[in-house]
């Protein structure tokens, strides 16, 4: 038995087919049938139950597929170790992002940083801070970005960006000639949105409450721009940060005082999961970059 019966079988199980996984894998269907029964017989039970329509684990399969889950990924975690060793020659990160940010220092980040380690790839997911803390936590990604509060049990964070909400209306709007506005002032608009993923929804519809009403909804978005454009179109008002609401755009952005809107934004990295060498040095990097930032 090799690493490789064991990676094949948990593929086999999770597209519930040997075709998909021969086809996910770049193998052809025989061989990793094959590779299949040649662990049933090293291991002298059998791991699927052939005789229905759909693949089935049997009992035994079960259990061999717990540990080799457990095997996998300690082997993962060993050739990440390997990478260590070769001084970050290799690597690849993993780092989520919500859409609905200003991530424009990113991408100079990540410039400057692939310049000094040419060899690390990165792999950015765009996804809101609940699907981004799930992830890492499922070690489905390394690296997230989300807005604060989080689950300090769970995860390691450091803080890099706070500004204030504001509202976005329509240059027609009555408000829009308001230098700021309380929430309350609001209780009578349809209000524009991100989707249930994101924690910024989360915080207006409860500030709202706070403020004594609940918030006529009349859709919602995962990106800032097609918001910005709905409000422009006359759809409804929205809450932005303040780094999404540009100088040049065609709404006006208003300053909410009470009670004032802000956002906290941090990333974060699980406390349970191995991080590999390549995800810390580009922490270390992210961290001194922005603190150059700041001074």
């Amino acid at each position: 038995m090799d690493i490789k019966h064991l990676q094949y079988f948990i593929e086999v199980n999770n597209f519930n087919s040997f075709t998909r996984a021969a086809d996910h894998l770049f193998i052809t269907q025989p061989t990793i049938s094959k590779m299949i029964k040649n662990l049933e017989a090293e291991l002298g039970v059998e791991l699927f139950d052939r005789s229905r329509k759909q693949l089935a684990l049997t009992d035994a399969g079960r259990v061999v597929l717990e540990q080799a889950k457990l095997i996998d990924k300690a082997f993962h975690n060993l050739e990440t170790e390997m990478d260590n060793l070769l001084g970050l020659k290799k690597g690849h990160i993993r780092i989520g992002l919500p859409p609905i940010i200003n991530a424009s220092f990113f991408p100079r980040i990540l410039s400057r940083f692939h310049e000094d380690y040419p060899n690390i790839t990165f792999q950015l997911v765009e996804a809101g801070s609940k699907k981004i803390e799930e992830s890492v936590q499922n070690d489905q990604l390394d690296i997230g970005v989300i807005v604060l509060p989080t689950n300090t049990a769970l995860f390691h964070h450091f803080a890099f960006l706070e500004e204030d909400i504001k509202l976005i209306v329509h240059p027609s709007h009555p408000l829009a000639s308001e230098d700021e506005i309380s929430l309350s002032d609001l209780q009578n608009e349809s209000f524009i949105l991100s989707n249930k993923d994101y924690v910024l929804r989360d915080l207006i519809i409860s500030s709202c409450e706070e403020s004594g009403f609940s918030p006529h909804i009349v859709t919602e978005s995962s990106r800032w721009d097609f918001i910005e454009e709905m409000v422009y179109c006359k759809l409804g008002i929205s809450l932005l940060p303040e780094g999404l609401c540009r100088p040049d755009s065609r709404v006006k952005a208003i300053k909410i005082k009470s009670p004032s809107l802000r956002w906290k934004l941090a990333f974060i990295w699980s406390k349970d999961q191995y991080l590999s060498y390549a995800a810390k040095e580009w922490l270390k990097y992210t961290k001194e970059a922005l603190a150059k930032k700041d001074s």
